[in-house]
């Protein structure tokens, strides 16, 4: 088996021991393979180990990724996962499956209107930014209600959860206590008769705490592929 073969053994490891000291079943929690900065033949040699959902945090990297990788394109699942601008909304829909980063309302009926008829809606994630980190992107706890209803009405895309990226946080039960924020405001959307499936929370750093708090998806990069090489400039 190759090292990222290795590697993501590793890490499906440490999420099944995750739900079980958490009470969950062992396939409630979905691995997304966070690909930046490393090639398509990473995202290819992770692919013949069996991953099939990567994400990408750079529009215009992860285009050239699903262009350069069309061959597995049946097989591949990709997620935009960074920061989304209103001028990089095309390509995004017209290219990608799943969209985690939507923080306002602009961008989804962006991504809507600019969804091919022909391909299946777009599964879309509210960004939430849960600790009130100044330089974070993500609404407001008080205002992903309405921003929920409002992105679960538009054709083309489904809604199916909320992602949140919490400041690192120093231990276990610290990073656990940021990401019950995310599954509270999840609770309280589905309470409020929106149909969710999806938490998208948890990194390398603190899948554990995650999984603890509920997170159906976390988004896994050095963990699997190694430190980030130094991005071009």
């Amino acid at each position: 088996m190759t090292m990222i073969g290795d590697d993501l053994q590793h890490v499906r490891q440490r999420i099944a021991t995750a739900c079980a000291d958490a009470g969950r079943a062992p396939g409630a929690v979905r691995l997304l393979a966070v690909s930046k900065t490393f090639g398509p033949e990473a995202v290819r040699e992770a692919h013949a180990a069996g991953q099939a959902a990567f994400g990408e945090n750079y529009v215009q990297e992860g285009l050239d990724k699903i262009a350069a990788l069309a061959d597995l394109r049946a097989d591949l699942e990709w997620h935009c996962i960074g920061p989304l601008q209103s001028n990089k909304t095309r390509p995004v829909a017209e290219q990608f499956d799943w969209v985690h980063s939507v923080d306002r309302l602009k961008i989804a009926e962006r991504l809507s209107a600019q969804r091919p008829a022909h391909l299946p809606p777009l599964q879309v994630c509210l960004q939430v930014n849960v600790d009130g980190g100044a330089n974070k992107s993500g609404v407001t706890p008080e205002d992903a209600l309405p921003l929920a209803r409002a992105v679960a009405a538009l054709p083309q895309l489904v809604l199916r959860g909320l992602m949140a990226i919490p400041e690192p946080a120093p231990d276990f039960e610290a990073q656990r206590a940021l990401f019950l924020r995310a599954t509270a405001l999840f609770d309280q959307i589905r309470d409020a008769g929106i149909a969710l499936d999806t938490l998208s929370l948890g990194m390398s750093a603190d899948l554990e705490a995650a999984v603890s708090a509920g997170s159906t998806m976390v988004r896994i990069g050095t963990a699997i592929f190694g430190g980030r090489p130094k991005k071009a400039a």
